[in-house]
């Protein structure tokens, strides 16, 4: 019979976080780019796309930062794993930092023509949007060296999410036999 496996805790949800504002945050450049070689009104969709995408991704820091500290506080302390461990919340920070002040950038970028009542011309959907990727790129590099430190810690040092087995949790179901248990 299907079951739901059961809800993790707090810590255990880094891992199932963290790919969702990577992979947010590094697609939004893709919109920004086409919104700017598009004529000016034509790219706006795009550009605007690209905003949803930097605003998920950056509330995604947010939740990412706050269950990695959960999970740091478990993880196991094999040797050399505490400075990768300090590297990793450092970065991990300023990228949460410097995401939340991109958001802010591009958002004055969009809404500042509109609140001008200003037309879109290549100046406010090309040259500034292309200019913003200079230093989205900062970002980027700040977040793919946050990636890899996350990374060796799992793969070089094997630390894992601490998830309690159904076995350990008292108000787990037992499952049901299945047809080849049976016989």
């Amino acid at each position: 019979m299907f079951q739901f496996p059961p809800i993790p805790s707090w810590d255990a949800w880094h891992p199932m976080i963290i790919h969702f504002p990577i992979a947010l945050l590094l697609i939004a450049p893709v919109f920004i780019l086409l919104g700017a070689l598009l004529a000016p009104g034509r790219g706006r969709p795009y550009l605007m796309a690209a905003m949803a995408l930097l605003l998920l991704g950056t509330a995604g820091t947010f939740v990412a930062v706050e269950t990695g500290e959960a999970a740091a506080q478990i993880a196991d302390r094999a040797p050399g794993v505490e400075q990768v461990i300090e590297t990793h919340e450092s970065l991990a920070e300023r990228t949460r930092a410097v995401f939340s002040v991109l958001s802010v950038i591009f958002l004055a970028l969009l809404a500042g023509p509109q609140f001008l009542n200003r037309t879109d011309s290549r100046l406010t959907t090309t040259i500034l949007p292309l200019a913003f990727l200079i230093l989205y790129s900062a970002g980027i590099l700040l977040l793919v060296n946050t990636a890899h430190n996350g990374g060796r810690l799992v793969h070089e040092y094997g630390v894992t999410a601490m998830v309690s087995s159904p076995a350990a949790d008292t108000n787990a179901a037992v499952p049901l036999e299945t047809e080849h248990e049976k016989d």
